[in-house]
Order: structure tokens, then sequence, then C-alpha cells
């Protein structure tokens, strides 16, 4: 139960910024970087938060079932699981994101990857480090 309530926790919240970051650069705001720049985008960030928390609770939530999944796979190591978790994360990013660029190229198959990337990796790690122990198998 305490990993759904890390995914649900931390993956909106990462994912949200991310995302946000990764529009914002995609639409050439970034040209010239000031601190009144950087201002505006966490106080655009933090009108946002609940529409990332809407949005992208249902994404992380299924994210945490396929990490609770590869949990119980006992021949799979922890770092092994968030890598998967992070590449599927990754790909489930760009299927919803992708129909958004504008420019096609490595930079913004990047940027629009990592809004699922990094929030399921950490939220994976903090999983790892914070949720039930491995059971214990039995003969």
């Amino acid at each position: 139960m305490k990993r759904y309530l890390i995914f649900a926790a931390v993956g909106p919240f990462l994912g949200g910024f991310l995302l946000l970051f990764a529009t914002t650069y995609a639409s050439g705001y970034w040209t010239q970087i000031s601190a009144a720049e950087v201002a505006k985008l966490f106080v655009v960030f933090g009108k946002t938060l609940q529409f990332a928390y809407l949005f992208g609770i249902v994404p992380a939530l299924m994210m945490a079932a396929v990490d609770d999944i590869l949990f119980h796979v006992q021949r799979i190591n922890w770092v092994a699981r968030v890598l998967i978790v992070g590449v599927i994360a990754f790909a489930t990013a760009l299927l919803i994101y992708g129909g958004q660029r504008t420019d096609p190229g490595a930079l913004q198959f990047i940027l629009y990857g990592l809004p699922g990337f990094v929030p399921a990796t950490v939220a994976s790690w903090l999983a790892h480090k914070y949720a039930e122990p491995r059971p214990v198998a039995t003969a």
C-alpha cells in the first residue's frame, strides 16, 4: 500500500514540473534566462499543480501497479525493476505527449519522455527504500 501512496504523491508532482519545463523550453521561452523568468516558472507550477495531480494520478498509479508486479518477481533485483519501470513510463509519456511535439528530433523526444521517466524511477527507488520488505520465499 505504501508503494501506491509513494507513486501517487511523487509522480504527479515531478511529472507536472518536468512537463511544464519541457513545454516552456520547446516553445522557446528559455532563450534568455533570468531570475524573474525562473520565478514565473515556479509561480505557474504552483498554480497548475492541482491539474498535475488531477491528470497525473492515474498514470502514476498505473506505474505503481507495474512496479508492484515486478516487485513480486523474485529474479528481478531492485535496480532492474527501477529501470524497467522508468523505460515503460518513458514510452508511455512519449505516447501521451508525443502528439504535442512541434519539431521532430532527439531533444523533443527526450524532453517529452522525461516527465514519465524521472517520476517513475524516483518513486520506484523510494518504494524500494520505504515500502514493504521483500517477502521471504518458503519451500
